[in-house]
């Protein structure tokens, strides 16, 4: 049959799928998409029979198709998803619509077909990503629940000795004859628990960068000695600690609680990996413009998965309910928000080594300031705005028995009244920094815009909301961090009045 250069040449050749026309069992026309799909040159195609293009699939429904064709009085007569194959042997997946066009020249079948590699490829890609999605779902649920069955060990413990040691403590009191010394022991033991749960919720708000950072400088070697004795007796008799200072350390600039965190967490994790006992030596040593501290235990070491894995939030390879999985994880993001490298090199049998890197600072600490002690007020009147009921009484309680007035609010609104119905100075705004229906940082610019010489104290377990970049203060904010004692609150009241 004769074709028209229109038909072959410009309508076929525009469409972005291949085109094949069928006469009979063989292939009278084909555009260039068609040649390149099935890997065949030229106009090669044409002629050919159209069983060059099938499989065993495409072929098993060639009777039906035909069948159609035969029955078709013209126009579609449907699409089938199948296989095809290449000239070189290959098989694709591809969509084929079919035609039925009566021409001057006789019954011809239309066949459109478009490649579905990509398209299944793509869903493939979604199915693998959405099955991923579900496992990194059901991974953070998982580790959701160690972490909460990590803290609710703890804080059970804790909670078992504070009200075991309370009852103690009321029981004595309430004795005929009561032993103060034993009401003062059992008191004691209260708070270490209590202080056992401020180490945890600090840990947990470090890790999740919520907790104010107050970068100083400091001497490496000499903070390390100063902690040498808790640290010996963190590790037990049976484990040797040794100390080895490098000579002519710089500063380095951290928040001292985070480098005692640090080092308690990674001497901790060394004593768990020597049950048998073995030695522990913490080094220092100065590499040009930085600072190394290295921790290296001779304990049972960490296999290969387990190293991958070592920082991990939430892993742990203690029991179930014995560690939350947040003690290396939190040690790396401190170092890490401090500008520093932490690494790790550990094998079964050999041992573990952790090398912290941080930036050198001062070639000296410069001297502190001595600390204010905690003093009494002379009359100053307070304003204490926090919504914990109980936590707004001891801060009163504290502050009245120091000389202080003291005028209460359990909200940022009623502090607001109170202070708008006080005739007298207000000294010291005191107030929490995560309130309902309004935060702290609001009261205080509130309350100072009408009394400026009111000073503001933040108290808060969760200060984000006053925190610059990088965890530090904003200029100017002063924070009492949660839990705090009464020495705590009178110095850093003390402080802010005096400053």
């Amino acid at each position: 049959m004769e074709w028209s250069a229109e038909l072959s040449g410009g309508l076929l050749q525009a469409a972005p799928d291949a085109i094949l026309v069928f006469d009979g069992p063989r292939i009278a026309l084909a555009n260039d998409r068609a040649g390149q799909m099935y890997g065949w040159p030229g106009g090669e195609l044409v002629g050919q029979p159209v069983d060059v293009l099938l499989t065993d699939e495409s072929r098993a429904m060639l009777p039906e198709r035909r069948r159609a064709i035969a029955s078709s009085t013209g126009g579609s007569i449907g699409s089938v998803v199948t296989t095809a194959r290449r000239r070189d042997g290959s098989e694709f997946p591809v969509e084929s619509s079919t035609t039925i066009v009566e021409t001057p020249q006789g019954r011809l079948a239309i066949a459109v077909v478009r490649d579905l590699t990509e398209r299944i490829r793509g869903e493939e890609e979604k199915a693998k990503l959405r099955a991923e999605a579900h496992a990194h779902r059901s991974q953070r649920l998982e580790s959701l629940g160690q972490l909460a069955g990590g803290i609710a060990h703890d804080f059970n413990n804790m909670l078992g000795v504070i009200l075991n040691y309370a009852n103690f403590v009321i029981e004595e009191a309430e004795a005929a004859e009561p032993d103060l010394k034993a009401i003062a022991a059992d008191a004691q033991q209260v708070v270490r628990a209590g202080t056992r749960g401020t180490d945890l919720t600090h840990q947990l708000l470090a890790f999740a960068r919520r907790e104010v950072v107050r970068p100083q400088p400091i001497d490496l070697n000499a903070r390390i000695g100063e902690l040498q004795q808790s640290l010996r007796e963190l590790v037990g008799e049976n484990v040797t600690l040794i100390f080895r200072p490098g000579p002519g350390l710089p500063s380095v600039t951290f928040d001292p609680s985070h480098l005692e965190q640090v080092l308690v967490s990674l001497v901790q994790n060394a004593r768990d990996a020597m049950r048998s006992g073995g030695s522990l030596v913490i080094d220092t040593h100065r590499l040009g413009d930085r600072v190394r501290l290295r921790i290296s235990d001779s304990g049972q070491g960490m296999s290969a998965d387990v190293l991958d894995r070592a920082f991990d939030p939430f892993f742990t390879t203690k029991p179930k309910g014995e560690a939350t999985g947040l003690g290396l994880a939190t040690v790396y993001g401190v170092i890490n928000q401090a500008g520093g490298e932490v690494t790790l090199a550990s094998e079964p049998g050999l041992g573990t080594t952790v090398t912290v890197v941080l930036p050198a600072g001062e070639e000296s600490v410069p001297q502190e300031e001595e600390a204010p002690a905690a003093t009494r007020g002379h009359g100053e009147t307070v304003l204490v705005a926090e919504d914990e009921a109980a936590l707004r009484d001891v801060a009163g309680r504290i502050l009245t028995g120091a000389g202080y007035q003291v005028i209460t609010a359990d909200c940022g609104k009623q502090a607001l009244e109170v202070a708008a119905g006080h005739s007298g100075r207000i000294d010291l705004l005191l107030s929490d920094v995560v309130m309902p229906g309004m935060l702290g940082k609001e009261l205080a610019e509130r309350l100072t815009g009408a009394r400026p010489s009111t000073r503001v104290l933040y108290m808060s377990g969760y200060a984000q909301p006053v925190l610059a970049s990088q965890g530090t203060l904003d200029p100017g904010v002063e924070l009492l961090e949660k839990p705090f004692t009464a020495n705590d609150l009178l110095a850093a009241v003390r402080k802010r009045l005096d400053g």
